[in-house]
């Protein structure tokens, strides 16, 4: 929503995860919010250090909100959860549609919809949202190197 706590961890996540599997030339990743509520701003705090914990750095990243472009530039747009989801869908034309995700559809878990928001919770929040995450990033990785190798 606001580009600081869910959607940066997942992209320093996957971010690492296409590193470490050697794609990183081949796959563009970038994060944004639905709202310019933090633009320009890094991500919060708690969730860096959370990530920096399992060695993920997310320093190098803006909040932004997505723009036009963005469905154009994009073979994949993941939301944290279906509110934002939804407002992707408001913002785009019906054929970018297909490109619109929740992040856990990548999940092996089926235990949750939603990636919930930490913001105005305690530590433990973003410990989850980074559990939920690496699951459900690993699981899109493998999708998009299945449609690599295509």
């Amino acid at each position: 929503m606001g580009n600081i706590c869910r959607s940066p961890t997942a992209e320093g996540v996957f971010r690492k995860l296409v590193d470490d599997a050697g794609l990183a030339g081949r796959v563009l990743i970038d994060s944004a919010g639905t709202h310019a509520y933090h633009a320009g701003e890094q991500p919060d705090r708690r969730a860096q250090e959370a990530a920096a914990r399992r060695g993920i750095t997310m320093a190098n990243q803006k909040a932004r909100k997505v723009v036009a472009e963005d469905f154009e530039r994009f073979d994949f747009i993941v939301a944290m959860d279906r509110l934002n989801l939804e407002t992707l869908k408001d913002r785009s034309a019906g054929a970018d549609h297909g490109r619109l995700h929740l992040m856990l559809e990548f999940s092996a878990s089926e235990e949750f919809v939603d990636v919930p928001d930490p913001y105005y919770g305690a530590a433990a929040g973003f410990e989850r949202v980074l559990d939920l995450v690496e699951d459900a990033a690993a699981g899109l990785l493998q999708h998009l190197e299945t449609r690599l190798k295509s």
